[in-house]
């Protein structure tokens, strides 16, 4: 499985300075930039600030961790880590429920770093009917050849730099923002989710960061009957997702 990982992430990164310029002049869809950190060349520079401009994650870092990542051995002290296809906006997620006359149905991911999870939570919003997913640009996995496996290449998806925005854009459209938690204050089964809903998936280890349970206007709990008192992301994601979509099928389902 980890030489798997490896290699599929391999196929994704562009290496050496002049292949990294053209992929950026070139308007490629990049998620993060990996430079070597104490590198004082003005070709890396230059690389930094179109990135950034571009409104591209840059990373300085040790240049053994390029080694490691390199594929070619031939890094140049840059590697840009690609996305297997392009984000969308928000307001392309809300004209997708506009175009279908359906109430926006938006799942938000607040630092899903396992690419295996994000993949499964987009395809579980595929499955479930919504509308489109939002990811931060830091700390979250992207849309990497792991992540479009599981997600069997599905969904929408908005890359943004900052969620409590994005959540009070969605807000401003009319969306009532859901956040899971396990202290949640409104119970799954007792939640109405037949309005217009964007679902916030907190991250794997920590939940939801503070800002972003700020913007939520409802934390909703999951019952839980055995020992544990948690369930994984992507789990809890898709058992919510199916109530949403219970309740807007009339429970007809």
């Amino acid at each position: 499985m980890a030489e798997t990982q490896e290699r599929e992430l391999k196929n994704e990164m562009i290496e050496g300075r002049n292949a990294v310029i053209e992929a950026l002049r070139a308007g490629r869809a990049i998620d993060k930039i990996y430079l070597a950190k104490g590198d004082v060349d003005k070709t890396l520079g230059h690389i930094a600030s179109k990135a950034r401009a571009a409104g591209v994650v840059v990373v300085e870092c040790d240049r053994r961790k390029l080694d490691f990542m390199s594929a070619t051995k031939a890094h140049q002290g840059v590697i840009a880590l690609c996305a297997v296809r392009e984000y969308c906006s928000v307001e392309d997620i809300l004209a997708l429920a506009a175009e279908r006359g359906e109430k926006p149905f938006v799942i938000v991911c607040d630092e899903i770093s396992d690419p295996h999870n994000l993949g499964a939570i987009i395809r579980s919003a595929e499955c479930a009917g919504a509308h489109g997913v939002v990811i931060p640009k830091r700390r979250s996995a992207g849309l990497t050849t792991i992540v479009d496996k599981a997600s069997a290449g599905a969904m929408l998806i908005a890359r943004v730099p900052n969620l409590p925005a994005a959540l009070d854009t969605l807000k401003s459209r009319g969306l009532w923002v859901y956040g899971t938690a396990a202290d949640g204050s409104s119970p799954l089964w007792q939640t109405d989710f037949t309005g217009p809903v964007a679902l916030v998936i907190g991250s794997e280890g920590d939940g939801m960061g503070r800002l972003v349970r700020e913007s939520c206007d409802f934390t909703v709990s999951l019952p839980m009957k055995g020992r544990l008192n948690s369930l994984n992301a992507s789990a809890a994601a898709g058992i919510v997702m199916y109530e949403v979509l219970r309740q807007r099928s009339g429970g007809n389902l």
